[in-house]
Order: structure tokens, then C-alpha cells, then sequence
């Protein structure tokens, strides 16, 4: 499980984009696009052009509570790094990909077709003794004996989807002073590929006699689920980016109110939004899918090996080692493994200073627990983003505090219809952030 636990540390690299609040500053832009409306369905009332294509625009994310950005670039003894802390592990990698896209604003209504794909790959609440143990089948910084207890549920999970969505807005009430809007958005969910490892309510004590480590008096139950590609290998980043979209098996939808408060000048003097994300889950039906609940018993006096799990790629080759050893048993299978979409709160405001400058006020709110086996994760979020933005020129700097990696500092630029920016660069350059990110795009506005 070395190559399962390093992924997400490899994948930064590779891409070059080390946020979950995707396009942060420019979803939020005066400038509106298909990008607002995807924050919030009703702004789509207030495109800036009568009609938009998004071409493609991607957003990259990764953030963790224990590597600095330096750390990770450097790549110098991460594991030893990562499993130092006394503290449980979150790392999660992000990445939120539009395709090609369309909208039109005709009178009071505006409409939007999209298309999106999804990667998502987590470790939560790991306990860095146990990771170290199973990841690299040995314990450099442990002599005898270490008790571990975790009441929480320590999850290794990967998710790919795709999206296509359908938006309407209109706007309810308009006039000289005040304009009041309201969306949806519908979509529809095309399941790729699905992981996950599930350790909840553990106990047990891991053991290092001659260099040989061992786990021993444990209990806890434990998930094992995979469907599509991530079957046949976690580790494998080559699985996650051929399988975005699947078969229609699931349908989601945002809502969202948007007030304004017009000023003199055909603008706002406030723009602020409420909306609800990701209502609805969606249901993976590959040929390799499987699902089950186990109890873990080991009793005391008889021991695991660990060592065991080290080159293993794939949860069913981890299900396997653990079935042959006679301490797991299963409780419940199912073939179908229907999970929930990441659902969010989101409130947000612009407003005006002064000419061309404005600040915008924005957070996210999950609404449900990553805890649970069945739930896509996500983060809450809370940022403050100075803009100076004219009609083909914009520059902004989000200031963000992210419930896994804390505060970041960003930087982004608009020009015309190109956009590119990170919610983390000047924390990153400094080495000192846990969170990078970047994200770039292209759309064209047609009157």
C-alpha cells in the first residue's frame, strides 16, 4: 500500500496544480459567466454577454493538515514526514474539469448547458502509527508497542464522475434600485470509477518485535468497496482519468436565490447569493462491483502481519490478505453502491468600495459528514477576496481559512476571456502553505 498512500503526493506533481473552493475569485467575478452560475444557478440572470461559451476550464487541488507546500515539493522523506505527527491525517486531492458549455439570456430568463468531470481522492482521519505500519510494513520511530484507539472512521477513497447539467434562472422582481433572481440547476450523474476503505470505531495495538510488525487485540469494522477501474488498482493515477464518466445512474441539483443592489452606473453596488450544491447521489453498477461490511477480531496473543499489505494495489487484494487471515468477517455485501454528491451551503457577497474595486465575502458549508462510508467529501470554507475588475482586465487575491489546511493566500488575473489564478499561490511560494492549487480557463461572451 506504499503506492496507494503516495498517489495524491504523486499527482501533484504530475499535474502541476497542486481549494476546494474551486475557481476561487473569478466564480465570483462581476464579470458573469457560466463559472458564476455554477456557484449559484441564479446568477445566471445576470450574464454579462446574451450569450457564453465555456470552452474548457479546470481546476486543480491539493491540501493536507501536516506537509507544507515546501515539504511536498522537495520530496524529501514525505512518508517520514507524514506519519511523524501525533495527530490524525487529512489529505485530499480535488479536481473539477468543465467541458464545453452554453448559455443565453433571453429577456427574464437565462438558460445554461454544461459539462463537467470529477476526481476525488481523500484520506481522512488516519491514524499516522496505523498508516505508517500498513503503508510501509514497518515502524523506524516505534520499539515494542503502541496502543491505538480511533472512535472516528479513518477512510482511503477515490471518486470519478461526470455531469452534464441543465440551468434556468429568471429574474423575479426588477427595478431602477433593486433586482431579485432565482435558479436551478438539474443535472444528471454518469458514475466512472469508486474506492473506499473504511476503519471505523478501531482499536487494537501494533507491535514491533525484531523489525517484524504486528497487529494485535484489535477490533473494529471495516468497509471495503470498489466498483469500475479502481478495482483492478488504486494506485494507478491512469485509472482515475479513464474513467470520468460512466453510465447515467444518478441525478443532483443546485439551488439559488441572488439579490443585487444596481447603482448609477449600470453595475452593483451589491451582489450576494445563497444557494444550496449537490442535492442527490448517484449509484455505481460496474461488472466488478462489491460492497461489504466486516467486523475485525483479533485477539490477544495472535498477530497480523502487516507486512503483508506493503506492494498491495488494490482493495480487493487487501480484502483477500485480510479474509485469508481468518480475522474478518463479513456482516453485509451489497452489488450496488449508491453514494451521496458532497453537499454544500454556499453564501456569498460582492460589493462595490469604490469604483472598480470591490470585496467579495464567501463561504461554503458542507452539509453532511465525510465520516460516513457512502459520502463523497468535501470542506467548509471561508474567504475574503479585494478585486480591482474592469470590463477586460481583473485582478483579485483570495484570503481563505480551509477547515484542512487553514489559512492560504491567493492571486488571480481576468483577461478578456482567459482567466487563470490559485487560491494559495503566495502561501505556497512561501513554503509555508498546506494547500496548492491552480486553476485556468477560457470563455467567450457574444452579444
Amino acid at each position: 500500500m506504499k503506492k496507494q498512500t503516495l498517489l495524491i503526493l504523486c499527482l501533484a506533481s504530475s499535474l502541476t496544480a497542486l481549494a476546494q473552493e474551486h475557481f476561487s475569485g473569478i466564480s465570483t467575478s462581476k464579470r458573469v459567466g457560466i463559472l458564476n452560475a455554477g456557484n449559484n444557478p441564479a446568477e445566471l440572470s445576470n450574464l454579462k454577454s446574451k450569450y457564453e461559451v465555456g470552452i474548457l476550464s479546470t481546476s486543480f487541488a491539493l491540501s493536507n493538515n501536516q506537509l507544507t507546500f515546501d515539504e511536498l515539493i522537495n520530496g524529501d522523506d514525505i512518508e517520514e514526514k507524514l506519519f511523524k505527527s501525533d495527530k490524525n491525517i487529512d489529505l485530499r486531492f480535488d479536481s473539477e474539469i468543465y467541458g464545453p458549455s452554453f448559455a443565453i439570456k433571453l429577456d427574464k430568463w437565462a438558460f445554461a448547458f454544461t459539462t463537467k468531470a470529477y476526481i476525488k481522492i481523500n484520506a481522512d482521519d488516519v491514524n499516522p502509527t496505523l498508516g505508517e505500519a500498513v503503508t510501509n510494513g514497518e515502524l523506524n520511530s516505534l520499539l515494542g508497542s503502541a496502543f491505538i484507539q480511533n472512535a472516528g472512521n479513518q477512510r482511503a477513497n477515490g471518486t470519478t464522475w461526470g455531469e452534464i447539467g441543465f440551468g434556468a434562472s429568471r429574474e423575479i422582481f426588477e427595478n431602477e434600485d433593486h433586482k431579485f433572481n432565482a435558479g436551478v440547476t438539474l443535472k444528471l450523474l454518469f458514475p466512472g470509477s469508486y474506492a473506499n476503505l473504511g476503519i471505523n470505531q478501531f482499536s487494537g495495538t501494533v507491535t514491533n518485535t525484531l523489525g517484524e510488525i504486528g497487529l494485535t487485540d484489535a477490533e473494529g469494522s471495516i468497509n471495503i468497496a470498489y466498483s469500475g477501474d479502481l478495482a483492478n488498482n488504486f494506485t494507478d493515477s491512469g485509472n482515475y482519468t479513464s474513467s470520468l464518466f460512466g453510465g447515467l445512474n444518478g441525478v443532483a441539483a443546485d439551488f439559488g436565490v441572488n439579490y443585487q443592489w444596481k447603482d448609477e452606473a449600470g453595475g452593483y453596488k451589491i451582489n450576494a447569493g445563497l444557494a444550496m450544491k449537490n442535492i442527490g447521489n448517484m449509484t455505481f453498477k460496474s461488472d466488478n462491483n462489491s460492497s461489504t461490511n466486516y467486523i475485525l477480531d483479533i485477539p490477544a496473543g495472535e498477530s497480523l502481519d502487516l507486512s503483508q499489505f506493503e506492494d498491495v494495489e488494490s482493495l480487493e487484494d487487501i480484502e483477500d490478505i485480510l479474509l485469508a487471515s481468518g480475522y474478518l468477517n463479513g456482516t453485509q455485501n451489497n452489488k450496488d453502491i449508491k453514494v451521496k454528491l458532497p453537499s454544500t451551503f454556499v453564501a456569498y457577497a460582492d460589493v462595490k468600495v469604490i469604483s472598480d474595486f470591490f470585496v467579495t465575502v464567501y463561504t461554503q458549508q458542507k452539509l453532511n459528514e465525510d465520516t460516513n462510508n457512502d459520502q463523497i467529501t468535501t470542506q467548509n470554507v471561508f474567504s475574503v477576496t479585494p478585486r480591482y475588475s474592469l470590463n477586460s482586465f481583473e485582478v483579485y487575491a483570495p484570503l481563505a481559512s480551509n477547515e484542512i489546511s487553514g489559512f492560504t493566500a491567493g492571486l488571480g488575473f481576468r483577461f478578456g476571456g482567459f482567466f487563470i489564478g490559485s487560491s494559495s499561490a503566495f502561501t505556497s511560494l512561501i513554503g509555508d502553505g498546506e494547500q496548492a492549487d491552480l486553476y485556468l480557463g477560457f470563455r467567450i461572451g457574444l452579444k
